[in-house]
């Protein structure tokens, strides 16, 4: 029960659908509560088209389960006219090379007549954790009646998954008239720039307009990379969310939490409410500093809003999350983690700061709708189990400060008798840092590749892997299915079948090829 002053009963809630709850409601309360527990993906970037492996694995198994990922069309025409727009896309600047400016994007969205400011935004910056917070924050307005559009990095499986309206993929159709739409003005700005759009660009653009289009009641946006010249820092958005800031991208967004935390403030808009995750006190006095500066209202975790209970259930977890506006018990999450539970509390914030709670109402939002909201959750290569005996997840951690967050939640929710680890990284990451991560859980690790340029060679990630776990636990495996069905051998050896698990992880292609290959292909567009 909140302590928030009030009726003896407790706070009324407050559901923001309802115009007669809007009026008439008691100013927040000042009192602070006492400090809650705390303590997770820039993700690694790449236009590559996931194809299945060559053969078929025996590690695909068991009926198939609903899916938001979108598989390939089944229509060959529509499928070809999928392709040719990927492949148009690709021939432009890949989200690798950056030219930190957001002037060619604020061109092309001056000639779309500004699309994205056709409605309210909630803009999401941070290195860990972004996607799942944008997929809870869709989950939580969605149940509240709005319509949602949301724009994330990279995709797992399809090109399509990063423009999502009403909590669904684009369509292929949709996505490539989408394309079709905005094409001739993308070859305006072209003509007149020193350099060509990007393909985060354009795929900017396609979302604004996609969202003005629809239209939507709300966008939630999420950065590429950092924030201050991000593409999507076109937008104006009244609730900013920074989620767990950590080393990655350190070549261009700076070497130490506060260069980090500067870039990323650079989505704080003036008059905005920032919605703040745990932080490095470092980062942290970074982004009060960028607040205080432009006038904008922060709303930090541990302070104003934390997770005040969390107890491991059937398939998830139980929380009691303390929001701006009081207390949520009995929230069921069907997701795995404490860092899960930490983003999950920072969504609900950000949704009420939508909807002004905590500074506009002291009411809490309509519980039951909350909970029916969060029990629907997913995101796809986050801790996700693919297969029964042996169990086999996907996880997309790629940076040490994610790996400890999945070892952690692994820990925590599985009780494996041995743990194999199947690791395909991209050259550009700390893979010594998440490989001392996932020692202490992993009783072997089968060290491979994925399929684009970008992936770490073979032979180096394996000379990381034997310093840090020792030659005797390192297997090498060039072929991603070829290394998943070596780690499926070893989990099954010394007859601890029904104890025993595989974790795919290192970076979101190699989670995404994997899913393909164990049979995770989506729904059809």
């Amino acid at each position: 029960m909140s302590d928030q002053p009030g009726p003896a009963e407790g706070p009324d809630e407050f559901d923001p659908a309802d115009p007669e709850n809007l009026d008439n409601l008691a100013d927040p309360a000042d009192a602070a509560f006492d400090e809650i527990v705390g303590e997770e993906a820039d993700r690694d970037p790449d236009l590559a088209v996931i194809e299945a492996g060559s053969r078929t694995l025996r590690a695909q198994a068991g009926p198939p389960q609903a899916d938001v990922v979108p598989a390939r069309p089944d229509d060959p025409e529509l499928d070809r006219a999928l392709r040719a727009v990927e492949a148009e896309l690709a021939t432009r600047w890949g989200e690798t090379k950056l030219e930190p400016s957001v002037k060619r994007i604020a061109a092309l969205v001056d000639v779309l007549g500004d699309p994205q400011r056709a409605y309210p935004s909630i803009h999401i910056t941070g290195t860990n954790g972004k996607t799942t917070t944008a997929r809870m924050i869709e989950a939580l307005l969605g149940a509240f009646e709005l319509r949602t559009g949301r724009y994330s990095s990279p995709h797992v499986q399809s090109i399509t998954e990063r423009i999502s309206v009403d909590g669904a993929p684009l369509s292929a159709e949709k996505f490539i008239e989408t394309y079709e739409d905005i094409k001739p003005f993308v070859e305006l700005v072209d003509a007149r720039e020193e350099y060509r759009l990007s393909f985060f660009e354009v795929m900017t653009g396609m979302a604004y307009a996609a969202f003005a289009d629809a239209p939507v009641d709300v966008a939630i946006v999420e950065v590429g990379m950092g924030g201050t010249w991000d593409a999507t820092n076109v937008i104006d958005a009244g609730v900013s969310v920074i989620t767990p800031i950590s080393l990655d991208h350190t070549d261009r967004l700076g070497d130490t939490p506060e260069k980090i935390a500067g870039e990323k403030s650079g989505v704080i808009k003036p008059d905005a409410t920032v919605v703040l995750a745990q932080q490095p006190v470092e980062a942290a006095s970074v982004v009060l500093k960028k607040a205080v500066e432009v006038d904008a209202t922060v709303a930090r975790e541990g302070m104003e809003f934390g997770v005040v209970s969390r107890e491991v259930a059937v398939g998830g977890q139980l929380l009691t999350l303390r929001g701006l506006g009081g207390e949520y018990p009995d929230i069921f999450l069907p997701m795995h983690g404490a860092h899960m539970a930490h983003n999950a509390v920072v969504a609900l914030a950000a949704v009420e700061a939508f909807f002004g709670v905590g500074q506009e109402h002291a009411r809490t939002l309509d519980v039951d709708t909350i909970r029916t909201a969060f029990a629907s959750v997913s995101s796809p290569g986050r801790l996700e189990t693919v297969r029964a005996s042996p169990t086999v997840l996907l996880d997309a951690a790629h940076n040490p400060a994610g790996a400890q967050a999945t070892a952690e939640a692994v820990s925590e929710a599985f009780s494996f008798s041995r743990l194999v680890g199947v690791v395909g990284p991209s050259a550009d990451k700390d893979v010594r840092g998440l490989l001392e991560a996932f020692e202490p859980v992993l009783a072997e690790v089968v060290v491979t590749r994925n399929s684009t340029y970008r992936a770490m060679d073979v032979d180096e990630l394996a000379g990381i892997a034997v310093e840090v776990f020792g030659e005797d636990r390192v297997q090498v495996e060039p072929r991603l299915d070829s290394a998943i069905e070596e780690a499926i051998t070893l989990a099954e050896e010394e007859d601890e079948y029904a104890g025993a698990g595989v974790l795919v992880t290192g970076s979101v292609i190699t989670v995404g090829e994997a899913r393909l290959l164990l049979g995770g292909g989506g729904r059809k567009s």
